[in-house]
C-alpha cells in the first residue's frame, strides 16, 4: 500500500516534468547540445547541474531572457533523458536513486527482514 502510493507520488513528479518539457523544448535542445559539447571536448563524466546551470547563465544573462525557470526537481530527469537517448553515454552522468525509488526499496528491505525477525535463531545441529 505504502509502495503504491510511493509510486504515485514518484509517477507525478515523472508527468508534471514532461509536461513542463514538452512546453518548453529549448532546454532539452541546450541540456543534449552542452551535454554532447562537454563529451566532446574528452571529459568522460561531468554534472548535469553544471549543464542546467549553463542553460540558466545563457537565458539569463546572454540572451536576457527574464524569468525563465528550471526547476531543480527536473535536472535529474533531464540526464535520464540523455542517457535514454544516448545509451552511448550511460555512465556520462552520475545518477542517484530518485527519493521514492530510494524510499520504495528501503520498504522492501524492511519488508524482507520483517517476516523472519520475529523467529529464534537456530542451532546448527552438525
Amino acid at each position: 500500500m505504502l509502495k503504491d502510493i510511493l509510486q504515485e507520488k514518484l509517477d507525478k513528479r515523472k508527468r508534471k516534468w514532461w509536461e513542463w518539457h514538452k512546453k518548453n523544448p529549448q532546454v532539452w535542445d541546450k541540456f543534449e547540445s552542452y551535454t554532447l559539447e562537454a563529451i566532446n571536448s574528452g571529459r568522460k563524466k561531468y554534472s548535469h547541474w553544471a549543464i542546467i546551470n549553463r542553460i540558466r547563465w545563457h537565458n539569463e544573462i546572454e540572451t536576457r531572457g527574464g524569468d525563465f525557470k528550471i526547476s531543480n526537481d527536473y535536472i535529474c530527469f533531464y540526464a535520464r533523458l540523455f542517457h535514454a537517448r544516448h545509451p552511448q553515454y550511460k555512465d556520462f552522468f552520475t545518477l542517484k536513486p530518485l527519493k521514492e525509488e530510494k524510499d520504495m526499496a528501503m520498504l522492501e528491505v524492511k519488508t524482507e527482514n520483517r517476516n523472519v525477525s520475529f523467529l529464534p535463531k537456530l542451532r546448527n545441529h552438525s
